[in-house]
């Protein structure tokens, strides 16, 4: 009995069009890229409210108002900040985003920011995080020749879990590009 179990779900695993974890992890092409990030505020800031990027980092409520999309797809290994050569092919559908929307938007801004699963300290997730998103703004800086200058990073390691666990889980190992440039001075 357990065995005819175990082998209908396989075959519904393979054949059923239920969301996997291979679909969750599919790169996001760079037009979806670029319509997130191009979309309107769902907050709109006057002149006189507009902050620092410093200030940015530490406001949920802004950060949730700007047009952002999370990257899943970049395999970053437990405990990890790497962005190995195999995964530049990901990273190029960011770049060739980014180039549409610097040509649309010049003195666009963009925050990367980094995140880890809930495994270890908080220290030590703080600065794994912040490691990913420099790792990904070298990788379109120097790979890409995105300017440097519309890119900051910021590191919130297992604060905003996507998969609330304090398991290893993948899908919390990710970085979110968020576009800012409305939001600062």
């Amino acid at each position: 009995m357990f065995r005819r179990i175990l082998i209908a779900a396989a075959v519904a695993a393979i054949t059923l069009p239920g969301v996997t974890s291979a679909q969750v992890r599919e790169m996001p092409s760079a037009d979806r890229i670029l319509r997130q990030l191009e979309a309107a505020p769902k907050t709109r800031v006057a002149p006189q409210r507009r902050v620092t990027v410093q200030e940015f980092k530490r406001r949920p409520d802004l950060r949730r108002a700007a047009p952002s999309i999370e990257i899943q797809s970049i395999n970053f290994e437990f405990g990890s900040a790497e962005i190995p050569y195999s995964q530049y092919r990901k990273v190029e559908q960011i770049a060739k985003a980014l180039e549409r929307l610097l040509q649309r938007r010049p003195g666009m801004r963009l925050l990367i920011e980094g995140h880890t699963d809930a495994v270890g300290s908080n220290a030590s997730n703080l600065a794994l995080s912040e490691r990913r998103a420099a790792s990904l703004k070298r990788v379109l800086v120097r790979e890409f020749g995105i300017p440097s200058r519309v890119l900051e990073t910021v590191g919130y390691g297992e604060e905003f879990l996507l998969v609330p666990t304090q398991h290893e889980n993948w899908q919390n190992r990710r970085v979110t590009l968020r576009r800012v440039d409305e939001f600062l001075r």
